[in-house]
């Protein structure tokens, strides 16, 4: 508290997050957001035209936040996207409404983008939120340029400390992820094309590619209670990450590294999953999984694939 009492200046932090169906989950973020120190927020609950819920008990509940309600689900991307162009603050924090923040999680966040200006992304420490001591995030590998696949450091794996130290990371965590605003007008929005996964991963990347770096912030924590709405191997997973991977390979990987990449994914991967979805006996897996590769061939030429929406 010492600390905080010589702050003098606490930028507005802009606070989106994105419902769908799970206004009672949402609540309860917000309620950890209520019991934060940091003084000076705005948060803004985008509802992606939610069937079977009503998004008007988080406004009745919380007055306060400025409720966005889309009469269609453009997806998770766009939800966000919708949340960042009513935004005020000088950051963006981007929080997924499954997760429930610790009191003191955002100086730490801010504190970092405020001491350096090349720093474009910040993420917090990520713990399950039903396993408290277990840890989810604390920085992403690197990502492999055939498979198009990364790992979080520490998945699994009891918090013992191993993690408290501040890092650079090649990608911030979508759950909890702060921006800045002066970044976003540079870098522009997540790509729509994405709907749902990979779309962060990809911000990370034209992030790095403007010059900025991104961190893993040790000393700030979020529990995630993480894919509540997908479940675990749904139809929409198994679909939306397949067909994603293969986007982000399409946006982000030139010259030989495609090349070899695209080879890779349709002689090696994509035969192998799919003989495993028929081996399990998942016939509606196989079937998403296959849609998701068909979708490349009828989108050879979409332009839509390449497009950066701007601010």
């Amino acid at each position: 508290m010492q600390h905080q009492a010589r702050r003098r200046y606490y930028p507005l932090v802009s606070i989106v997050t994105v419902n769908y169906n799970q206004s009672e989950v949402t609540c309860s973020m917000i309620e950890s957001l209520n019991k934060i120190n940091y003084p000076n927020i705005e948060v803004l609950v985008v509802d992606n035209a939610s069937p079977d819920d009503n998004p008007d008990i988080i406004k009745h509940r919380f007055p306060a936040i400025d409720l966005i309600k889309n009469p269609i689900n453009y997806g998770f991307a766009a939800g966000n996207n919708f949340g960042i162009m009513k935004a005020r603050g000088a950051y963006v924090l981007l929080l997924n409404n499954d997760t429930v923040v610790t009191p003191d999680f955002l100086e730490p966040l801010v504190e970092k983008m405020e001491s350096d200006p090349t720093i474009g992304a910040v993420s917090p420490k990520l713990r399950f939120y039903h396993t408290p001591n277990t840890i989810q995030y604390a920085g992403y590998t690197e990502m492999n340029p055939y498979t198009v696949r990364n790992f979080s450091i520490g998945f699994n794996q009891v918090d013992k400390g191993q993690y408290d130290k501040d890092r650079l990371t090649p990608f911030a965590h979508g759950a909890a992820m702060l921006v800045s605003m002066e970044v976003i007008k540079k870098v522009g929005m997540m790509s729509y094309i994405f709907f749902l996964y990979y779309e962060e991963a990809d911000w990370c990347e034209r992030i790095k590619k403007s010059g900025y770096s991104i961190w893993y912030i040790s000393n700030s924590l979020v529990y995630h209670r993480e894919s509540i709405s997908t479940g675990r191997m749904s139809v929409v997973k198994i679909y939306y990450l397949n067909r994603n991977r293969l986007i982000f390979m399409r946006r982000n990987m030139e010259g030989k590294t495609f090349y070899l990449a695209i080879l890779f994914q349709f002689f090696v991967a994509i035969p192998k999953n799919a003989f495993v979805y028929l081996l399990k006996g998942k016939f509606k897996l196989f079937h998403a999984y296959y849609k998701a590769i068909g979708w490349h061939l009828t989108n050879l030429f979409n332009k839509e694939i390449h497009e950066n929406p701007m601010l």
